[in-house]
């Protein structure tokens, strides 16, 4: 096994910190992705993606952390050309804020197409609480994760139809509510996570899990012998490891929530 594979990250905040601590979201993040064995970097802004310097332009996955509805066409279609090249991307949260801003949702086409969903609201049922995440599909970014309590936000989130649903929430009425999902965009990987609102989600074992395996598979590291890591050593806590008697090689599954966009409109971050 090697330490650092050939992948490296970059962890990007851009926006206020109005709604979301941007500068924590770096610093836990960058944390987290180091935790998966890949070397990773914090970067603010969005305008690197353009022209970018070698910090950027060598990362082989992004990890966005966005609180922001403005999002400039030309750094849209860059970061979209960059990740169909063959670039991951790890969008987290408030990164789908796409429509609220001047020219609405055709403004934000390129990175609504990229990301492949946005944030509609909280819901009926505040903003947010304790709530289950179900994992609903074998797949690299769920390997050895059995369902887990987080608190965090609610989204309500509208989709598109390529996407590949892993981990959902069941909401009040009994429906349920994609939380991660994966595409492929061109020759690149995107997942996107409805997690990741605070320092109380960014301390959860099951939310580090999900966001080290989510860069280990964006990268393109499909095989865990590929990177010695703490998702392949320690990834389940409380002195549990993969292979242990006490844990599960891999998540239970259920069948998928079907993919098809939700359609309940609100407003706020």
């Amino acid at each position: 096994m090697k330490l650092r594979g050939s992948a490296s990250a970059l962890v990007v905040v851009e926006g206020t910190d109005l709604h979301h601590d941007l500068i924590g979201a770096a610093l836990a993040l960058q944390e987290i992705v180091l935790e998966a064995g890949v070397p990773a970097g914090r970067a603010v802004g969005v305008d690197r993606f353009t022209d970018p310097l070698p910090a950027t332009a060598e990362a082989d996955v992004y990890v966005l952390y966005r609180s922001s509805t403005t999002f400039a066409p030309a750094q849209q279609r860059a970061l979209s050309d960059l990740v169909a090249a063959g670039k991951g991307v790890v969008a987290l949260h408030a990164s789908n804020l796409f429509g609220f801003g001047p020219g609405g949702l055709d403004a934000d086409a390129a990175a609504h197409r990229l990301i492949g969903s946005r944030y509609l609201s909280h819901g009926a049922n505040g903003s947010e609480g304790r709530f289950d995440v179900r994992v609903t599909a074998a797949h690299p970014v769920t390997r050895h994760l059995d369902d887990f309590a987080i608190d965090d936000e609610f989204y309500v989130l509208q989709y598109a139809d390529d996407v590949r649903v892993l981990a959902e929430r069941e909401r009040a009425d009994g429906s349920t509510e994609p939380l991660v999902y994966v595409r492929e965009h061109g020759a690149g990987r995107v997942v996107y996570s409805a997690l990741g609102h605070d320092p109380r989600a960014w301390g959860n074992p099951g939310f580090r899990q999900l966001v080290r395996q989510a860069v280990l598979w964006a990268a393109g590291l499909d095989d865990e012998s590929e990177v010695d890591s703490w998702s392949t050593r320690w990834p389940l806590g409380n002195a549990r490891t993969i292979g242990s008697p006490t844990a599960r090689a891999t998540a239970p599954v259920r069948p998928a929530a079907a993919a098809t966009p939700s359609h309940e409109e609100g407003e706020g971050t």
